[in-house]
């Protein structure tokens, strides 16, 4: 494929190549574990060129290289390696870069297995973890210790939603030789473009808007030549690896990821909007709305905005909150997102470095495919229920 295409055209083409399998469009599955070589100087050579050479299923398939291609191409890094789901992705990372004695910084805002690879599992093994503000900007440095290794930032924060200054802490972290890991999902790579702004290492659930259609588990790691030998030694020491089926699912779901991503952006404006103006709304959290916090980061650092905000309920028992999420027709309760189906979830917050209002009910909602009206009609019914049993 020629270079210096437009982003689109690039999600349709990469990691595709027909010429290489007597001109199908898709790469096929893989379906791998033993791979033999036809002798002991081209298993040596396989060993030594791991980039084009395959020697074991876990440790990668023509499947799994065909999408890490796309992935890559699309965020912006050099190399890429997909692992069975995002929170194997997140562990890639944060374990390539730490040992016994180190100290890293994980925003606020973070995903909550990411809390509990810190306090369930690092800390077992001598890694201290601080929890900073998210809206700390170059305020990052004040928390730098002479063991800090590594900062997670997650933005938006996937519950409450708060932009980080990826660019003034990225900054902040290079002069200090600390590494940039970023969970990247909410814009699938395709409306935050990570390393353009000094990320070192973006990892995604690419079970969420890469999939597309929640019928898959797959995680990707997207890094520079710089930290790639790193990355990859950490998810081969942890026995990481993709599925091909799903690295094919995978691959598939990014061809239609533009249109996809786009409809979902236009439904939540549209439902966000509409929430907003309600009055048991006491606040929107959607980046692209000027209540939510770091909304003019978002402006200057992202492209647009996916399916995935939440609200800020006024005050209420409990059973009003089961009263409008049980009774929803078109948003069904699931933890997952990114899928062409609508979902809603009672979010409930952890904070270690900033305060939460914990009395305060935050619904998180993942806008689907849906007709937007039909989707405003379900949560008007609910509100009205939610409001009844107030």
């Amino acid at each position: 494929m020629a270079k210096n295409k437009k982003q689109d055209t690039n999600l349709i083409h990469a990691g595709s190549h027909p010429e290489d399998q007597f001109g199908a469009v898709n790469p096929p599955i893989y379906h791998a574990s033993t791979v033999t070589q036809e002798s002991m100087a081209a298993l040596a050579k396989a060993r030594e060129n791991r980039d084009t050479s395959f020697v074991y299923g876990r440790l990668g398939t023509p499947t799994s290289r065909a999408f890490e291609e796309a992935v890559t191409t699309l965020e912006g890094g050099d190399k890429c390696i997909s692992v069975g789901s995002g929170l194997s992705a997140i562990c890639t990372a944060m374990l390539a870069f730490v040992e016994h004695g180190d100290h890293i910084l994980v925003c606020d805002s973070a995903y909550s297995p990411t809390r509990n690879l810190s306090e369930k599992f690092l800390r077992r093994f001598g890694v201290e973890t601080t929890y900073y503000d998210p809206l700390v900007g170059a305020g990052i440095k004040d928390y730098f210790q002479a063991n800090t290794k590594t900062v997670y930032v997650e933005s938006p924060g996937s519950h409450s939603f708060e932009v980080q200054d990826i660019p003034a802490i990225a900054k902040e972290c290079r002069q200090a030789g600390i590494k940039v890991v970023m969970d990247n999902t909410w814009s699938a790579g395709y409306f935050f473009k990570p390393f353009e702004h000094g990320v070192d290492v973006s990892v995604q659930a690419a079970t969420k808007y890469f999939v597309g259609h929640s019928d898959a588990m797959l995680g990707s790691v997207t890094t520079t030549d710089e930290n790639f030998d790193a990355i990859r030694n950490s998810a081969h020491l942890l026995g990481y690896h993709a599925s091909p089926d799903d690295a094919y699912l995978g691959l598939r779901g990014i061809r239609t990821l533009a249109t996809r991503i786009k409809r979902h952006e236009k439904n939540a404006l549209k439902v966000a909007d509409w929430l907003r103006g309600r009055p048991e709304v006491e606040e929107l959290r959607h980046p692209a709305f000027p209540s939510c916090p770091g909304h003019d980061i978002w402006r200057r650092d992202f492209s647009g905005s996916s399916g995935l905000f939440s609200v800020l309920l006024k005050e209420a028992p409990d059973e009003a909150v089961a009263n409008l999420i049980d009774g929803l027709d078109l948003f069904a309760l699931g933890a997952s997102w990114g899928g062409y189906e609508s979902l809603v979830l009672r979010t409930q917050l952890i904070r270690s470095a900033t305060n939460w209002n914990t009395k305060t009910p935050c619904v998180r909602f993942h806008v689907g495919l849906e007709d937007p009206d039909d989707l405003i009609d379900d949560l008007k019914a609910g509100l009205d229920r939610y409001m009844a049993a107030i």
